[in-house]
């Protein structure tokens, strides 16, 4: 019986699946020390044998089980490194991948676990396995996968998104994140804490202290005028009734426009522009946490706190140099 299966896909990103592969052998070697059984996990391809990833790099797996059985064994997809929409929908359609997402649904469907982070989100979206459950990708990718599975409720500012058996997480390096939450669920905190420590790594819990609003927008040229809007009028942001008069529409179509773009709403992304600057202020100023709140609009330095740490998943010191 094996704990965690790692699927790997041709053109996999080299670190997603590095860094897989080196959290479950450093749990694997210090699970003594931990006092705990060593997790036991596999590494497989659709096909077995070795396995092509980005720059000429490979790897050796085994062939995938066709018909497992009794394999109560997380599934867990390394990122695929794919940098746009058509790479993506190309990925998809490729006899590999429908093989592999073929094998997903099974594995789901009869009970177990699937995972992913980064652009193999969108395996699990093609085998049926967002529909009606909440997840993450990529920030960039909200948008895209928003409207690929509009069943599903995209949580972009999210690293790592757990809904019954699925879990996703973020952008290629968000395979950390994923790893550390799954072998903490797996094979318990003492063990994840100490594979944490040894290799000077932590979990985190949201994007959204990296997301740009208008790489978000993916050129979207109103969002990206909203933005820069926005930004010059600090600290006194405007309302969302205001910029709907400014830019000709009515508050309703704005926020059509702006979830389009971005999966977000206008005050949201309105808060976000705002969370930018107040970051960028931290890190590239002597002002103080109070001085920095009221330069971005916010009354107090608890109220930027209070967001920051709800939205961000940090404290305002966490961004000083």
């Amino acid at each position: 019986m094996h704990d965690f299966t790692v699927l790997v896909l041709p053109g996999a990103f080299n670190s997603s699946v590095a860094v897989t592969i080196d959290i479950l052998g450093a749990a694997e070697a210090m699970a003594a020390r931990a006092g705990v059984a060593p997790p036991r996990w596999r590494l497989c391809s659709v096909h077995g044998g070795p396995v092509q990833l980005r720059a000429g790099m490979s790897l050796d797996t085994t062939r995938l089980p066709v018909r497992p059985r009794d394999d109560r064994s997380t599934w867990v997809v390394p990122g695929l490194g794919l940098n746009t929409p058509g790479e993506i929908r190309r990925c998809l359609e490729s006899d590999e991948a429908a093989k592999a997402i073929a094998a997903l649904a099974r594995h789901a469907k009869a009970g177990g676990q699937v995972a992913a982070s980064c652009s193999a989100v969108f395996l699990l979206n093609a085998a049926g396995l967002l529909q009606g459950r909440r997840a993450t990708v990529s920030w960039w990718y909200a948008p895209l996968l928003a409207r690929m599975a509009p069943g599903c409720t995209v949580d972009a500012d999210r690293m790592v998104c757990s809904d019954g058996p699925v879990v996703t997480a973020g952008a290629a390096f968000a395979q950390t994140d994923l790893m550390l939450h799954l072998l903490r669920e797996r094979c318990g905190s003492v063990l994840t804490d100490l594979v944490s420590r040894m290799l000077l790594i932590d979990g985190r819990q949201a994007q959204a202290p990296f997301i740009a609003a208008e790489v978000l927008a993916s050129g979207n040229d109103l969002v990206a005028r909203l933005a820069a809007r926005v930004e010059s009028a600090l600290p006194e942001a405007p309302a969302v009734s205001e910029l709907a008069r400014e830019f000709c529409m009515s508050e309703r179509t704005l926020s059509r426009h702006i979830h389009k773009a971005t999966g977000k709403s206008t005050q949201a992304l309105v808060q976000s522009v705002r969370l930018r600057r107040a970051r960028a202020l931290l890190e590239s100023s002597r002002m103080t946490v109070e001085q920095v709140a009221g330069a971005v609009g916010y009354q107090d330095a608890t109220a930027l706190r209070r967001l920051m740490k709800k939205v961000a998943g940090a404290n305002p010191s966490r961004y000083r140099a």
